[in-house]
């Protein structure tokens, strides 16, 4: 398959998903929820109306709570420090299933530690393929098309979760940073692995650095799709069958996975190529050390 001769393509395949993405993120942005915004969130059971559930809340003070319907009832965000829970667990037909209180100290401190550990991650990881990769050329160039690989993934889950923050409330939290963490580290392990055959093959064979590294895509192929497809299975029977609260959490790594391995071969692999050509001018393949 002559995936490199097509990477004008993949490009294009990726900036069609990407560019709405990143312009949702920049004008909607996330739906923060509590775990970054601070306040309460009360999630009930009842078949009482909506507007019941919201004047119940009122009456203890909070001027106009966020309501959204569940499964099997409501979820309430509020910022007001009162007592909602003892009156909706004293109301009738109304069946408290989840409170949560957190203070915006917690909250801010949870939106810091997420963005040090993006960063610190990124960092390690280009230091560690440029490490890996001493003895072929150019190392820290595999280490910084394996940064663009997951900023690709992470990117394309972000936006997409900002799209389902505008049209059905889906809000961020927590687990959703965890699931983008492991999203990045899947993301580079496949991208590892393809780059790990490539540098096999630029150190025991000769040609243009493009076929040598169509070739070396080729040759991971299978194994990184079915390891995908396996993953991809089992995260399709917890997102069917799993529980409501880990919804958000199994797709997001859902969507992570599928395109950290369409970023490792179609992505990552090609812009080592347009890097090459554009910078040392030619098809040759660079020169071992």
């Amino acid at each position: 398959m002559d995936i490199i001769g097509k990477r004008k393509i993949w490009y294009l395949v990726s900036a069609a998903v990407l560019i709405p993405g990143a312009i949702l993120l920049a004008t909607a942005g996330l739906k923060l929820g509590i775990d970054f915004t601070g306040g309460s969130v009360v999630t009930v059971a009842t078949d009482r109306p909506q507007e019941d559930i919201r004047q119940i809340i009122r009456e203890q003070g909070v001027a106009e709570p966020t309501i959204t319907s569940t499964s099997d009832g409501y979820q309430a965000r509020f910022t007001d420090d009162v007592r909602v829970e003892a009156a909706l667990s004293d109301a009738e037909g109304v069946t408290v299933r989840r409170f949560e209180q957190v203070g915006p100290s917690i909250s801010q401190d949870l939106a810091v530690n997420s963005l040090i550990s993006l960063a610190a991650v990124s960092l390690a990881i280009t230091l560690y393929v440029a490490f890996s990769f001493r003895k072929v050329p150019h190392p820290m160039r595999f280490g910084a098309m394996a940064i663009v690989a997951l900023l690709h993934d992470a990117l394309f889950v972000l936006g997409l979760f900002s799209l389902l923050g505008v049209l059905m409330g889906v809000e961020i939290d927590a687990f959703i940073v965890t699931a983008v963490l492991t999203v990045i580290g899947f993301s580079v392990h496949d991208t590892i692995v393809v780059f790990d055959r490539l540098r096999e093959n630029l150190l025991r064979r000769s040609g243009s650095f493009p076929d040598i590294v169509n070739t070396s895509v080729n040759e991971v192929m299978g194994r990184s799709v079915n390891t995908s497809i396996t993953t991809v299975l089992v995260l399709l029977a917890l997102l069917l069958f799993g529980g409501s609260a880990t919804v958000t959490f199994v797709l997001a790594l859902l969507l992570g996975m599928i395109s950290g391995t369409y970023s490792s071969i179609f992505i990552a692999a090609p812009l080592l190529v347009t890097w090459h050509n554009s910078r040392d001018g030619g098809q040759k393949a660079p020169q071992q050390t």
